[in-house]
Protein backbone atom coordinates (compact mmCIF):
# COMPACT_ATOMS: atom_id res chain seq x y z
CA UNK A 1 0.00 0.00 0.00
CA UNK A 2 3.02 2.23 0.34
CA UNK A 3 4.21 1.88 -2.84
CA UNK A 4 1.24 4.00 -4.35
CA UNK A 5 1.79 7.31 -2.78
CA UNK A 6 5.29 7.39 -2.86
CA UNK A 7 5.30 6.68 -6.71
CA UNK A 8 2.42 9.66 -6.46
CA UNK A 9 5.12 11.86 -5.03
CA UNK A 10 7.86 11.13 -7.42
CA UNK A 11 8.98 14.39 -9.78
CA UNK A 12 8.19 12.30 -12.70
CA UNK A 13 4.79 11.16 -12.25
CA UNK A 14 4.20 15.11 -11.20
CA UNK A 15 5.70 16.34 -14.43
CA UNK A 16 3.20 13.74 -15.98
CA UNK A 17 0.67 15.19 -14.02
CA UNK A 18 1.25 18.67 -15.31
CA UNK A 19 1.63 17.40 -19.06
CA UNK A 20 -1.93 16.14 -18.61
CA UNK A 21 -3.01 19.17 -17.03
CA UNK A 22 -1.73 21.29 -19.90
CA UNK A 23 -3.54 19.31 -22.75
CA UNK A 24 -6.58 19.25 -21.22
CA UNK A 25 -6.22 23.37 -21.14
CA UNK A 26 -5.42 23.38 -24.54
CA UNK A 27 -7.95 20.65 -26.27
CA UNK A 28 -10.41 22.72 -24.46
CA UNK A 29 -9.30 25.64 -25.87
CA UNK A 30 -9.46 24.48 -28.84
CA UNK A 31 -13.36 23.00 -28.08
CA UNK A 32 -14.16 26.48 -27.35
CA UNK A 33 -12.49 28.25 -30.71
CA UNK A 34 -13.78 25.28 -32.66
CA UNK A 35 -17.62 25.57 -31.16
CA UNK A 36 -17.49 29.07 -31.87
CA UNK A 37 -17.07 29.19 -34.95
CA UNK A 38 -19.78 26.73 -35.75
CA UNK A 39 -22.22 29.48 -34.44
CA UNK A 40 -25.34 29.90 -32.17
CA UNK A 41 -27.43 28.04 -35.15
CA UNK A 42 -25.45 24.63 -34.76
CA UNK A 43 -25.38 24.98 -30.57
CA UNK A 44 -29.05 25.80 -30.15
CA UNK A 45 -30.28 23.75 -32.71
CA UNK A 46 -28.76 19.92 -32.26
CA UNK A 47 -30.15 17.25 -33.96
CA UNK A 48 -29.26 13.53 -33.37
CA UNK A 49 -26.50 13.79 -35.59
CA UNK A 50 -24.79 16.75 -34.06
CA UNK A 51 -25.09 14.89 -30.60
CA UNK A 52 -23.41 11.91 -32.32
CA UNK A 53 -20.51 14.32 -33.35
CA UNK A 54 -20.14 15.79 -29.69
CA UNK A 55 -19.74 12.04 -28.38
CA UNK A 56 -17.28 11.25 -31.03
CA UNK A 57 -15.35 14.48 -30.27
CA UNK A 58 -15.41 14.00 -26.44
CA UNK A 59 -13.92 10.66 -27.12
CA UNK A 60 -11.68 11.49 -29.70
CA UNK A 61 -10.23 14.48 -27.79
CA UNK A 62 -9.63 12.33 -24.53
CA UNK A 63 -6.89 10.40 -25.83
CA UNK A 64 -5.22 13.72 -26.47
CA UNK A 65 -6.16 14.94 -23.34
CA UNK A 66 -4.88 12.10 -21.07
CA UNK A 67 -1.99 10.42 -23.27
CA UNK A 68 -3.74 7.56 -23.32
CA UNK A 69 -3.96 6.57 -19.71
CA UNK A 70 -6.66 5.47 -17.94
CA UNK A 71 -5.20 5.98 -14.36
CA UNK A 72 -7.23 7.40 -11.64
CA UNK A 73 -5.32 9.71 -10.76
CA UNK A 74 -4.60 11.63 -14.73
CA UNK A 75 -8.39 11.32 -14.67
CA UNK A 76 -8.82 13.48 -11.95
CA UNK A 77 -5.99 16.00 -13.20
CA UNK A 78 -7.68 16.38 -16.62
CA UNK A 79 -11.23 16.83 -14.94
CA UNK A 80 -9.57 19.28 -11.99
CA UNK A 81 -7.83 21.20 -15.22
CA UNK A 82 -11.06 21.72 -16.85
CA UNK A 83 -12.84 22.86 -13.76
CA UNK A 84 -10.01 25.50 -13.55
CA UNK A 85 -10.25 26.51 -17.00
CA UNK A 86 -14.02 26.94 -16.67
CA UNK A 87 -13.69 29.04 -13.44
CA UNK A 88 -11.12 31.60 -15.33
CA UNK A 89 -13.71 32.00 -18.12
CA UNK A 90 -16.15 32.93 -15.60
CA UNK A 91 -13.98 35.38 -13.96
CA UNK A 92 -12.63 36.61 -17.01
CA UNK A 93 -16.15 37.18 -18.73
CA UNK A 94 -17.25 38.60 -15.66
CA UNK A 95 -14.31 41.22 -15.46
CA UNK A 96 -14.98 42.18 -19.30
CA UNK A 97 -17.90 41.83 -21.29
CA UNK A 98 -15.81 42.28 -24.32
CA UNK A 99 -13.83 39.33 -24.00
CA UNK A 100 -17.64 37.27 -23.02
CA UNK A 101 -18.41 38.72 -26.98
CA UNK A 102 -15.49 37.32 -28.55
CA UNK A 103 -15.62 33.97 -27.23
CA UNK A 104 -19.63 32.80 -25.83
CA UNK A 105 -20.97 35.51 -28.86
CA UNK A 106 -23.74 38.32 -28.64
CA UNK A 107 -27.41 38.22 -29.39
CA UNK A 108 -27.97 38.43 -32.99
CA UNK A 109 -31.37 40.68 -34.79
CA UNK A 110 -33.02 38.81 -37.39
CA UNK A 111 -36.05 40.72 -37.38
CA UNK A 112 -36.41 44.09 -37.16
CA UNK A 113 -39.70 45.91 -37.18
CA UNK A 114 -41.17 43.13 -39.50
CA UNK A 115 -38.55 42.63 -41.52
CA UNK A 116 -35.82 40.06 -41.95
CA UNK A 117 -32.60 40.71 -41.84
CA UNK A 118 -30.94 38.75 -44.35
CA UNK A 119 -27.13 40.15 -43.72
CA UNK A 120 -27.60 38.91 -40.01
CA UNK A 121 -29.90 35.41 -41.07
CA UNK A 122 -26.48 34.70 -43.69
CA UNK A 123 -23.96 35.39 -41.44
CA UNK A 124 -25.35 33.26 -38.55
CA UNK A 125 -26.13 30.51 -41.30
CA UNK A 126 -29.80 30.31 -40.97
CA UNK A 127 -32.61 30.08 -42.89
CA UNK A 128 -36.11 31.98 -43.82
CA UNK A 129 -37.62 28.63 -43.17
CA UNK A 130 -35.64 28.03 -39.50
CA UNK A 131 -36.98 31.64 -38.23
CA UNK A 132 -40.35 31.27 -39.59
CA UNK A 133 -40.49 27.65 -37.55
CA UNK A 134 -39.88 29.45 -34.34
CA UNK A 135 -42.01 32.36 -34.90
CA UNK A 136 -44.91 29.61 -35.06
CA UNK A 137 -43.81 28.18 -31.78
CA UNK A 138 -44.03 31.37 -30.07
CA UNK A 139 -47.97 31.65 -31.69
CA UNK A 140 -47.09 34.31 -35.00
CA UNK A 141 -46.96 33.55 -38.58
CA UNK A 142 -46.04 36.32 -40.15
CA UNK A 143 -42.42 38.43 -40.02
CA UNK A 144 -44.76 41.65 -40.32
CA UNK A 145 -46.31 40.69 -36.94
CA UNK A 146 -43.04 41.03 -34.67
CA UNK A 147 -41.40 44.22 -33.59
CA UNK A 148 -38.11 42.26 -33.14
CA UNK A 149 -36.51 39.38 -32.86
CA UNK A 150 -33.05 38.55 -31.55
CA UNK A 151 -31.00 35.09 -31.94
CA UNK A 152 -29.57 34.41 -28.69
CA UNK A 153 -26.14 33.27 -27.78
CA UNK A 154 -27.54 29.53 -27.06
CA UNK A 155 -29.12 29.18 -30.41
CA UNK A 156 -32.68 30.16 -28.89
CA UNK A 157 -34.98 33.31 -30.61
CA UNK A 158 -36.54 35.40 -28.62
CA UNK A 159 -39.55 37.27 -29.97
CA UNK A 160 -41.14 40.69 -29.34
CA UNK A 161 -44.80 40.99 -31.04
CA UNK A 162 -46.29 43.91 -32.72
CA UNK A 163 -48.56 46.12 -30.33
CA UNK A 164 -51.96 45.20 -31.59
Amino acid sequence: MAILPEMLMTPAFSAFLLAIAARTVIVVVLLIVGLRLLGKRELGQMNIYDLALIMALANAVQNAMTGGNGNLSVGFVSAGALIVVGKLFSALFVRSSRWEARIVGTPTVVIYDGKLVQENLRRERITQEQVMMALRQHGLTDPHEVEIAVLEVDGSLSVVPKKK
